[in-house]
């Protein structure tokens, strides 16, 4: 029987058994798992943090399925009012997971509020124009986590009330690998063995990317009318896509010609780039500097280190 799963997507981890890599997180929430089960009580509140696509929001699913409790999922930027924090907050029993994605995003007055609420297992209704006396209604007893690439926007009241933090960090190559060729079963797509290496060399730490390219890979496989992942789709999906052998794209290429041409501020590269300053250093960049392609100077200007000339120079070799 063929087998018609054709989306990356289509199978995910269910179970922190099926997770790979972030060894350290896995094991504190097997702990936390394992203690709320022993006390017949809920998890403890979490916050989870590292940059994106480390598998944060995933993991939120797996701690969900672990306990076989309902998931409550909401962006923290789609909380507009008081009456989104108190819906979502008035829809969890106990025990379910209340999960806020980016919450970093949630506005001031409404982080105030979630710790309150918390705090007290109440929400407070102002009384209104009607001059009656404010209400309170009493929340569940429910799991509260709150994932965030930037921790530091969050209220340190609020962070502090997490009793768990979890940190995500990059993953190895090898984790990588052994991701990809865990979906590729999962999935039952046949690929060659090298296919898993070349990916993880391309995928900056990242399993979002690495899965990501691996779906550009079957993209390409199809539309050859073919079913067996080879290198040479790699390579095709990777042109198509502009992604070079560190897995740059292409406006990481152009920061680094940018730079090369001569030793640049970041407002100045930010312009021949077209982006906004802040997008630059805080997406661009950091990949940039962790695998040491670029240094900035005392005056705070961008430098190609021996390993960025390199590089630019073989994609140059490359593209001729």
């Amino acid at each position: 029987m063929s087998d018609n799963r054709t989306e990356i997507n289509d199978l995910s981890p269910t179970s922190l058994n099926h997770l790979i890599g972030q060894k350290k997180v896995v094991e504190q929430l097997r702990v936390a798992i394992d203690a709320a089960f022993e006390d017949g009580k809920k998890m403890d509140d979490a916050l989870l943090v590292g940059p994106p696509g480390l598998g944060k929001t995933q993991c939120c699913k797996v701690i969900a399925a672990e306990l076989a409790s309902v998931c409550h999922e909401v962006l923290g930027q789609a909380i507009e009012c008081s009456a989104d924090l108190n819906a979502v907050l008035l829809a969890a029993k106990d025990k379910d997971i209340v999960f806020f994605d980016e919450c970093h995003e949630l506005p001031k007055e409404h982080q105030t509020a979630l710790y309150l609420a918390i705090d007290q297992r109440k929400i407070n209704l102002a009384g209104g124009r009607s001059g009656r006396s404010p209400q309170s209604i009493p929340i569940a007893n429910f799991t509260l986590l709150l994932a965030t690439t930037d921790e530091f926007c969050l209220l340190q009241p609020l962070r502090d009330r997490m009793k768990l933090t979890l940190r995500f960090e990059f993953y190895t190559e090898a984790d990588l690998i052994e991701l990809t060729r865990q979906r590729c079963r999962a999935l039952n797509w046949p690929v060659d063995d090298e296919v898993f290496s070349l990916i993880a060399q391309r995928s900056r730490g990242t399993p979002r990317l690495a899965l990501r390219l691996l779906q550009s890979c079957r993209r390409v496989v199809r539309s050859e009318g073919q079913s067996r992942i080879t290198p040479n789709q790699l390579e095709r999906a990777c042109s198509l896509e502009g992604i070079d052998e560190l897995g740059l794209g292409v406006t990481e290429q152009r920061f680094l010609e940018i730079v090369a041409a001569d030793a640049s501020r970041l407002n100045v590269i930010a312009s021949l780039l077209g982006l906004p300053a802040r997008t630059v250093s805080q997406v661009i960049e950091p990949f940039l500097l962790r695998v040491g392609l670029i240094v900035k100077d005392d005056q705070g200007r961008r430098q190609l280190t021996a390993a960025g000339r390199d590089h630019l120079s073989q994609n140059r070799q490359v593209g001729d």
